[in-house]
């Protein structure tokens, strides 16, 4: 019988190594799965490598990591997003972790590739930009590409509305951002969701990641925004 639901957001992270590449996923606090976040501060984790859209704000579980020096390269599209991130710009002024800047749609279509087993693409976003150096260039059509890496990870934490035990997973609106791409990307998918339905409750046409993409679901029950 496949049941993917897991007790407790701890439980779910308990295989997480220091050194792992984990993909977190949320468009500001839309999808973020700020529980599965709080628990990887939890787990005293080190040497991570942080994949995300941006870092977020002093005293957010993902500045946190940073500002405790556990976080050994962060990737994403804009380190600060708020005025009070001042944790982040302090430990990249001294050196504490690498920061790797990637568009924001290269972002997600790096992980898309690495989901699809793609070994990469050529995209104009970053032509002629600082972005592109040391990478392989090409001129298609007249313009500048930038040959972009799949990026994959060893987990994916990610948040979604409603699941069923064999991990297909239901969005809330802006949740979809990252979490179904990131879900295809990851060695192990880690979600958690508001609620847990039973099997046949999901309407099929509203699935938007089927559960062969998914290892663990964590119930939280609905948030306070």
């Amino acid at each position: 019988m496949i049941d993917k639901r897991v007790s407790s957001c701890a439980e779910a992270l308990s295989t997480v190594q220091d050194g792992d590449t984990i993909l977190l996923g949320g468009f500001g606090g839309a999808g973020m799965p700020r529980e599965l976040i709080a628990a990887l501060l939890d787990s005293g984790a080190r040497k991570l490598t942080l994949v995300t859209n941006n870092a977020g704000g002093d005293g957010t579980p993902i500045a946190t990591l940073i500002w405790e020096k556990r976080v050994a390269k962060l990737v994403c599209s804009y380190p600060r997003s708020v005025d009070r991130a001042n944790w982040v710009l302090e430990r990249w002024q001294d050196g504490s972790f690498q920061l790797e800047l990637v568009p924001q749609g290269t972002l997600s279509e790096r992980m898309r590739a690495a989901g699809a087993g793609l070994g990469g693409f050529f995209t104009p976003t970053a032509g002629g930009t600082q972005l592109a150096e040391g990478k392989e260039t090409r001129v298609i059509n007249g313009r500048e590409h930038v040959f972009e890496e799949p990026l994959a990870g060893d987990y994916a934490l990610i948040k979604a509305k409603r699941a069923d035990r064999w991990g297909n997973l239901v969005y809330n609106k802006a949740q979809r951002s990252f979490g179904p791409t990131m879900a295809t990307a990851a060695t192990t998918t880690i979600v958690e969701v508001d609620e847990i339905v039973g099997l046949g409750e999901l309407d099929p046409e509203h699935i938007v990641t089927p559960g062969i993409f998914v290892d663990k679901v964590v119930e939280i029950g609905v948030q306070a925004s």
